[in-house]
């Protein structure tokens, strides 16, 4: 039964590593999806929100505006760790909850938590294996431009963001590389696989 946290920097290959996992039979337990529904209206993480950051924050159907949210926050140190105080607490509640949930419905499962913000908050939690998908900072910018539209300077600025590659590198159990084309990247996930359900993950 063991507990997988997989992270990644943006446009890294994580979501084809899960994806790949989530094949194989792993369940998936997605961080970004966990912060979408615990700010949901009406949820106390939206008040807290609002309270903290103003009620603009909040589109005219009581949702949550992301891209307001992002703007507010994005560049401000101060900004994004009051932010965090508001948030990670809930979503480390609920994905507990859910790993506790897949565990209890097949105590064999293999347990994957996609999860972009490893280091900056989950790095110490009790995780069987850290899977870090890894590609150079330079390719990750050309995907961005390629894949999603952003420019060479939105790029960058969203790279610069997240950590270092270096600091994702320093706690990883497992270091898939993503630089190679898509059968280098699910090869090494097979390989994966095969380890955390055949061998346990150690």
């Amino acid at each position: 039964m063991p507990l997988v946290a997989l992270t990644g920097g943006i446009a890294s290959g994580k979501s084809t590593v899960a994806r790949r996992l989530a094949e194989h039979g792993a369940v998936i337990v997605d961080a970004d999806r966990i912060v979408r529904e615990v700010q949901q209206p009406g949820s106390p993480v939206l008040d807290a929100i609002a309270a903290e950051f103003g009620e603009r924050m909040l589109l005219p159907d009581g949702s949550l505006d992301r891209a307001g949210l992002a703007g507010e926050v994005f560049g401000d140190p101060g900004a994004v760790s009051r932010l965090n105080a508001i948030v990670h607490p809930a979503v480390r509640a609920e994905s507990a909850a859910r790993f506790a949930r897949a565990f209890a419905e097949d105590a064999d499962a293999v347990v994957v938590y996609d999860v972009p913000l490893l280091v900056e908050a989950r790095a110490d939690d009790p995780w069987d294996l850290i899977v870090v998908a890894h590609a150079p900072a330079e390719l990750r910018a050309e995907r961005l431009i390629a894949l999603r539209g952003l420019s060479a300077t939105d790029a960058a600025a969203r790279i610069a963001s997240q950590v270092g590659d270096d600091r994702r590198l320093a706690i990883a159990d497992v270091v898939i590389d993503t630089a190679g084309d898509m059968e280098h990247t699910l090869a090494q996930t097979d390989a994966l696989w095969a380890r955390l359900s055949g061998n346990g993950a150690g």
